[in-house]
Formats: structure tokens, sequence, C-alpha cells
């Protein structure tokens, strides 16, 4: 597998392509597709209230509730094959990350694109909940989409990245305090995309 440190310390954002074999990667995407109880919700945008332009849901260890844009989530139990990209991504930590101490993740945000019409704005994973540093592992599965960095000082900085099926996505250190991400609309995107970020709180 290789990876590669898009930003500068303190930030990091680190891309493993091949994370997971296509095979692998598209058994997981249909029994994510399945198993998960997705929901339409409501979020608060410039203080007004209006329905996110993707499908989400929140799962994670009991009382791990999460609470962004205006809405706490209270968990929904792990699933089966969730559950098995956790233990992935942390025996990948174990092995390839063992200067950190490897890594733990109680929390799970998932977003289902239905297609190039669902999107995802400017935003950062900064929720106190999280921490001053948060670790982000980021899994995508389907239809390869576009994924935008850019420094909130100087927002002309900016890394587009295509997030291939199967990869995965480690963002750390500074990089939640430093840099804003988006996944923007794309028309010649037909095809649906599951994200999974896992995260500790």
């Amino acid at each position: 597998m290789d990876t590669w440190n898009l930003l500068e310390e303190p930030s990091e954002a680190w891309l493993i392509p091949d994370f997971l074999s296509p095979d692998h990667a598209s058994s997981l995407f249909k029994r994510v597709q399945s198993e998960v109880k997705w929901q339409e919700r409501e979020i608060v945008l410039f203080g007004k209230r209006m329905l996110q332009p993707r499908l989400v849901a929140w799962q994670g260890d009991p009382g791990k509730s999460y609470r962004y844009s205006g809405s706490t989530w209270e968990p929904d139990p792990w699933s089966p094959s969730v559950l098995e990209i956790r233990n992935r991504i942390e025996e990948w930590f174990r092995e390839k990350m063992d200067q950190r101490g490897g890594a733990s993740f109680n929390g799970v945000l998932l977003n289902l694109y239905r297609s190039g019409s669902d999107s995802m704005g400017w935003h950062r994973d900064n929720e106190p909940e999280l921490g001053p540093e948060p670790l982000i592992a980021s899994v995508s599965l389907g239809a390869i989409r576009r994924f935008v960095l850019r420094n909130r000082e100087h927002p002309e900085s900016k890394h587009v990245l295509e997030l291939p099926h199967g990869s995965l996505l480690v963002m750390g250190g500074a990089t939640q305090r430093d840099w804003e991400h988006s996944l923007p609309k794309s028309a010649r995107v037909q095809g649906a995309r599951i994200n999974l970020t896992f995260r500790r709180l």
C-alpha cells in the first residue's frame, strides 16, 4: 500500500488508495448499504434549517452521542460490515503507524451520496467532543468523488483528490484547525458513494 502525507506539519493527511481490494470494497459497499439505518435529516446552515443533500447515519459505542450542525445523534449499534471496516483500520494503524501507539475509534459518521447531485459543503471536523487534534479515518466505497482541502488562512492553497473505491484517507494533527474540506457536486458522477469517517469522542 502506498501512503503519502499531502500536507505540511503540524497538519497531516494520509491517502492509502488501495486500502481495500476492489472485490472486498464492492462486497462491503453492498453490505453497508443494506445494513445501515440511513436517514435524511435536517441541519442548520446559516441560521436556516434544511435537508442534508445526502443520507446519513451515526454508529458507535453505547452512550457516544454526537452533536453537529444543530442536531444530536444517539448512536445506532455497530453493524457487522462497519465493525469489520473499523477493525481493519485499527489493525492498519497497529501495523503501519506504530509510532502513534495505535488508534481506536468509538464512533463513525456515515454518508451515502446517492449520485453526483449529493454533496458536502466546506466544513471542519472540529466538534469539541473530538478534542483539539482529532484523528479522522475516512473510507470511501463506490463511485470515485472529488475531495477538496483548502487552507483556512490562504484559501487559494488547495489540494484536490480523487478518492478511489476502497481508499482510506487519514487526517490528523492540526488539519481540522488549519484546513477545511468539501465534497462538491459533480454532474459526471452517476453512481452512489458511501463514506465512513471513523473518529474517537
